[in-house]
């Protein structure tokens, strides 16, 4: 047998189109390349088990693409690949570039441990981390200058998946069994180009968790199945404002990815360092009614179910239940971090800690602390006729309308709790204590 001369190290590319570093491996192995996906424990075993199924179900549509030929293999990348490397005597080991805390530590190591290089060409994003930069040639801590230097630097149009790839095999594990639905590139595709049909009304609903009508490609994003280019690329055939906005929160998620590549701590640490003198609670029984949906106030607890059920959450109810967290229970938003990485099925470290670090009030470009989301009225607004609120908690399915928001106005009903804090009440201690670190 020729040496495989090149090997393609799948992690966040779990596709075939749109993948340059895919293409970089068929032109450096001649078409013949090695497809590997390391099953690395750091990862697996802090992954809640939503991130580990849809995972899985990606990684089986993506063998299916290797005409089964994926080689999957468990432990430390940084012996794995060297080993594989030289098993097969590659010439080259090809991946998209990582630019997670944990991801450019582990590449490194690996490149240091390999006896060929490790080539890097593209990235999980339009434009990766750390080339938008202000004029003083320093990385942007506010969004709107960075949305309009994104806009501006563009981006480079989709590339076709290769179009003739020797697939080779070598020894590695089977993969477990996997029960979900519509994981894996092809199913990406065609998730995107159906919610395409209905971007234009992303501007005027996304906000309306009723509806259901995001898009919720953040879970294919998460896992590489489509790249941000191909939806750009898309998204600028449709002159509408909807198509205007779903592009901004493309810019969000990477302007979230650029600053963890800046400030690796704010992973779990504030950018905002005021913020380490801030007074929180320990997490306690509160902390566990929140994590179960038993709040008593039914928007937190329909977004904390819908969660709990799905692996997803919409993205209004998302800063809605963060706020309560942090404002109203006065629990330290990296509890709610990782509560989220835990159960999202599109946990993304970047975009959760930046996330949660806007409502907190603590991040870069945050929301204003005193900007303190009144769940009620969050759920009148949004939920006006409370058909979100019923779809997860059962127990107020007997109440009309918009009194599913206030069941206690309404009777009450049997099952469910009273709310379990006074939100004004609330409200003011947060801002005391918000006083205290200014």
């Amino acid at each position: 047998m020729r040496d495989v001369t090149a090997v393609m190290w799948f992690r966040r590319d779990l596709r075939l189109s749109d993948n340059p570093a895919l293409l970089d491996a068929v032109a450096a192995g001649d078409g013949r390349v090695l497809g590997v996906f390391v099953m690395d424990s750091r990862l697996w075993d802090r992954a809640g088990d939503p991130r580990r199924e849809h995972l899985v179900a990606s990684l089986h549509r993506l063998s299916d693409s290797l005409e089964g030929r994926l080689v999957v293999r468990r432990g430390d990348p940084v012996d794995v690949i060297p080993a594989l490397a030289a098993e097969v005597g590659a010439h080259s080991v090809h991946v998209s570039a990582d630019h997670g805390p944990y991801g450019q530590a582990r590449d490194a190591q690996v490149e240091a441990s390999l006896k060929c290089p490790l080539v890097a060409t593209g990235s999980p994003y339009a434009i990766a981390p750390g080339r938008i930069l202000n004029q003083q040639g320093r990385p942007y801590q506010v969004f709107t200058p960075y949305f309009r230097a994104w806009l501006e630097h563009g981006w480079r149009k989709p590339v076709d998946a290769p179009a003739r790839v020797e697939w080779v095999n070598a020894a590695g594990e089977e993969l477990p069994d996997s029960r979900v639905d519509g994981a894996g590139e092809q199913a990406a595709l065609e998730q995107w180009q159906e919610y395409l049909k209905r971007v234009a009304q992303y501007d005027d609903e996304r906000d309306r968790p009723d509806l259901d009508s995001t898009s919720r490609m953040s879970i294919p994003l998460k896992y590489g199945e489509i790249h941000p280019r191909t939806m750009l690329a898309d998204l600028a055939r449709t002159r509408r404002a909807g198509a205007d906005a779903y592009r901004r929160e493309l810019a969000w998620r990477e302007f979230c990815a650029d600053l963890l590549a800046q400030h690796p701590e704010a992973a779990w640490k504030p950018l905002r360092p005021e913020f380490e003198r801030m007074e929180y609670d320990e997490p306690g029984a509160l902390f566990d009614a929140w994590c179960a949906g038993r709040t008593g106030f039914p928007l937190i607890d329909a977004g904390m179910r819908q969660l709990a059920s799905t692996g997803f959450l919409h993205n209004r109810v998302r800063m809605v239940v963060a706020s309560f967290l942090v404002k109203d229970l006065h629990v330290h938003w990296k509890f709610g971090a990782r509560w989220f990485l835990r159960s999202l099925r599109d946990g993304d470290l970047a975009s959760n800690s930046l996330n949660w670090q806007w409502v907190a009030g603590c991040g870069a470009d945050a929301a204003p602390y005193f900007r303190i989301f009144n769940p009620v009225g969050q759920g009148l607004k949004f939920d006006p006729a409370g058909e979100y609120v019923r779809r997860w908690v059962p127990e107020l399915r007997h109440l009309d309308g918009k009194t599913a928001h206030e069941p206690w106005k309404h009777g009450g009903a049997d099952g469910y709790p009273d709310p379990i804090v006074d939100h004004a009440d609330a409200r003011r201690e947060a801002l005391r204590r918000y006083d205290a670190i200014r």
